[in-house]
């Protein structure tokens, strides 16, 4: 349900203040420590930015997907570690009990995801299953009224302080990949669950991810999320839809924030005794990172509404998360060639953003995955009107 207008713009703007003028000055502190600071959790809190997506019912506010992306926009302008503090409750750790979660589940759980009670985790990705996610080895056998699971996750975000794990498990024998997987809600007191020391990373610092190991893990029956064996791999393949157009409108934040500081910096610095935003070949630079971007949010806006509207965007939202993910990296090289010498030091930031940026072309789907299921869906379109 949408919210009133008035209303949302309200949120918007409170939003877009509390990234400039709280999270923005803490960007370098935020980056030594690897560490985002327990009163910016509670002030998020405070905001309910933890139940953006969350359904009002269940205590969230409900944003539709075009009032998110617009949200992911402005979060966009400042360092990625913040959106990743609530991140995963509002996207991959609470949309599948969203989507397919019993009532049951979805009141156990819901209102402390979206008041930031608890934290919420996605494991999927496991060492030997990335991009091929119907590959995945962990197990959960059926004891009576428990499973037991047996695996590792990796690469885990915010698994470090997850309260909730949806956990995907391969419950049957069968020979089709994919259509024996299961999604499980484990809670983080579940015996056998333990996790491994926190990754360290090219960028993105004070966003943690770690393994998640599953040692004869007991879990109830309950726990199978929707009641139902074997619907995991559709339920993680219909949260990734949505997750990559928050992904993408948060690229086009990013990019926006670095077209602004470069375009500035560009006006204030001199060579030759004028300042080099003078200098056509430094136009052409800005020029191409403004046209990439416009498009990138024209794109994202258009498939967010298209999935308002009840359509399948599966295409459009791969076709979103490719170019987004990839135009913020160029965006970013360009930034670092602009600000030249300075853009290549810590002090000024750009060469943090350039390592951040790096990361929005693997997770929740690889530009190559993207490629692959646009070019599939096209086959499957042309053969069906055929």
């Amino acid at each position: 349900m949408a919210l009133d207008a008035d209303l949302f713009e309200q949120l918007r703007q409170t939003v877009r203040r509390f990234v400039r003028e709280r999270l923005v000055p803490l960007e370098a502190e935020i980056a030594l420590a690897d560490n985002i600071p327990a009163e910016i959790r509670q002030e998020m809190r405070g905001l309910g930015l933890f139940g953006l997506s969350i359904p009002q019912e269940y205590g969230g506010l409900g944003l539709t997907m075009e009032e998110e992306v617009h949200i992911a926009f402005e979060l966009g302008h400042t360092s990625p570690a913040f959106r990743s503090v609530i991140g995963t409750n509002n996207g991959i750790g609470s949309q599948g009990l969203i989507m397919d979660g019993t009532e049951e589940q979805k009141s156990a759980y819901l209102p402390k995801l979206a008041t930031g009670e608890i934290i919420s985790s996605f494991a999927l990705t496991e060492p030997g299953a990335g991009s091929d996610a119907a590959s995945l080895r962990t197990t959960a056998r059926r004891d009576g009224e428990e499973y037991i699971l047996n695996g590792t996750k990796r690469f885990i975000t915010n698994a470090p302080y997850a309260d909730l794990f949806t956990v995907f498990a391969r419950t049957d024998t069968g020979d089709k990949p994919g259509r024996d997987v299961t999604a499980f809600l484990v809670e983080r007191s579940a015996p056998g669950l333990s996790l491994g020391k926190i990754d360290k990373k090219m960028g993105q610092a004070g966003s943690h991810t770690c393994d998640v190991i599953f040692e004869d893990c007991r879990v109830p029956a309950s726990s199978v999320l929707g009641g139902k064996e074997g619907q995991g791999f559709k339920t993680a393949m219909k949260v990734l839809d949505r997750g990559r157009l928050h992904i993408s409108a948060f690229c086009v934040g990013m990019a926006e924030r670095l077209i602004a500081d470069s375009l500035a910096y560009a006006m204030q610095r001199k060579q030759f005794g004028q300042p080099i935003a003078e200098f056509q070949l430094i136009q052409a630079m800005l020029a191409d990172s403004r046209a990439e971007s416009y498009a990138a949010r024209c794109m994202v806006l258009e498939t967010a509404r298209a999935k308002d509207q009840g359509g399948n965007v599966s295409t459009e939202a791969a076709c979103c998360k490719m170019f987004a993910s990839e135009m913020v990296g160029r965006v970013a090289d360009r930034a670092v060639q602009i600000h030249g010498g300075a853009g290549y030091m810590e002090e000024y930031g750009i060469e943090r953003a350039y390592r951040d940026v790096r990361l929005f072309r693997i997770y929740e789907g690889t530009t190559q995955i993207q490629q692959i299921l646009i070019a599939r869906n096209m086959i499957k379109e042309a053969a069906a009107a055929a």
